[in-house]
Order: C-alpha cells, then sequence, then structure tokens
C-alpha cells in the first residue's frame, strides 16, 4: 500500500525539486550503534545476530516516516511498510539481492531470513527474482571489515531513492560491543534530522 503526496502542499516541495535534480542527490553518514545488549537478547531468543540487526534496523525504518518516502516517475509516495533487499553470500562466494518481508515478530522474521537465504544460496547471479519493489531498504553486511567511511557503486541515469545501510564487523572492548553502521540516503526525502531520527530509533531498539 502506498499513498501519493500532494505536492504542492509538501513543505517539503522545495527541498525535493532542488535535490532531485542533481546527478548525485544522496548523502551518507557512518556512525557506531552499541550492540552489547543486542547480541546477548538475539542469543537469548534464539535467532541470529543478522537476523536480530535487520530487524531492528527495518523496525527503526518503518517508525521514521522519512524513510518510507520513495520517488516514482518524479512523484513522492509514502510506502505503509518497507521491506529489505539484502545481499546474501553464497558458498562460491558471490552473493545475490534477497526480498525480505517485514513482519514485526522477530521470532517470524527471523525464520522468513532463514527462508530467503536458503533460497539465494540454491541460486546463481545477481538478480534472483523477476520483482523486487519499490518499497524497499538496500542493505548489505561485511562483517569483515570494520569501517569508518563507505561509498555505493551507483548508476547516476538510473532512478533511485531507496536508502542504503550497511553494517560491518562488530568489535568489543571493555565487555562494549559496537558496530559501524553506513546510511546513505536521498536528500530530497531525508535530511540530516531524519538520520538522525533513524539512529536514535534504532540504538534504543538494540539497547531494549
Amino acid at each position: 500500500m502506498k499513498q501519493k503526496l500532494n505536492l504542492d502542499t509538501w513543505n517539503r516541495k522545495e527541498h525535493f525539486l532542488f535535490f532531485k535534480q542533481m546527478e548525485e542527490p544522496f548523502f551518507g553518514i557512518t556512525t557506531n550503534i552499541d550492540c552489547t545488549k543486542a547480541y546477548e537478547k538475539a542469543k537469548e531468543i534464539g535467532v541470529s545476530f543478522f537476523s536480530y540487526y535487520l530487524y531492528n534496523t527495518l523496525k527503526a525504518v518503518n517508525e521514521i516516516e522519512a524513510f518510507r518516502y520513495r520517488i516514482i516517475e518524479d512523484e513522492v509516495y509514502l510506502f505503509e511498510t518497507i521491506n529489505a533487499s539484502a545481499t546474501i553470500l553464497r558458498e562460491d562466494k558471490t552473493f545475490g539481492f534477497s526480498m525480505i518481508e517485514y513482519s514485526k515478530d522477530c521470532i517470524i522474521f527471523s525464520e522468513i531470513v532463514k527462508k530467503e537465504i536458503a533460497r539465494i544460496q540454491s541460486t546463481s547471479g545477481l538478480f534472483t527474482r523477476s520483482d523486487y519493489g519499490e518499497n524497499l531498504i538496500h542493505f548489505s553486511a561485511l562483517p569483515w571489515i570494520n569501517f569508518t567511511s563507505f561509498s555505493h557503486a551507483r548508476s547516476f541515469t538510473w532512478p533511485d531513492s531507496c536508502p542504503k545501510i550497511s553494517f560491518g564487523k562488530m568489535n568489543e572492548e571493555n565487555d562494549q560491543k559496537t558496530i559501524p553502521i553506513s546510511i546513505h540516503v536521498h536528500h530530497g526525502l531525508v535530511d540530516g534530522y531524519h538520520v538522525g531520527l533513524f539512529i536514535s530509533c534504532l540504538q534504543d531498539l538494540m539497547n531494549a
């Protein structure tokens, strides 16, 4: 389900029109998330840490309205629910693009993730389904790298407004676990203020 915004009455109309004309309308930040409690919680409820932080990421995305805006044929739509297209690694070290539907129930979501990982690992190539939809975040995990900055491969001619969120290698120091996160968003839809809301919401969820 999606709702088209009335650009003439939208208080971000000027911002949207200004940034959407740019060759590169995306901006990005990197920061660290405390995942000490989240790591223990994942073990306690019997789900993988990957599933757990992806679940919390999607939950935060769905709570911040700006992260549910998408541009379709120069119009802005607000989606009711956002899912994830995550890169899933195969045994031969290639990866495929998944489509993981969001569930408000963490255990159900974990089962969805397991099934989608199994599906991807039984396929080949990059695109593993005919339709991914517009209501996505592009998600990736680099558990080998403690990154401090991040960039994405992008075609400037391809219309794209999906947020791109990546996690890196978990680190531990003085009994505190942290994980780097990169967030790239279309500036016509999302400002630094909204990214700050997302990070604050995600940290609260990871601390719960």
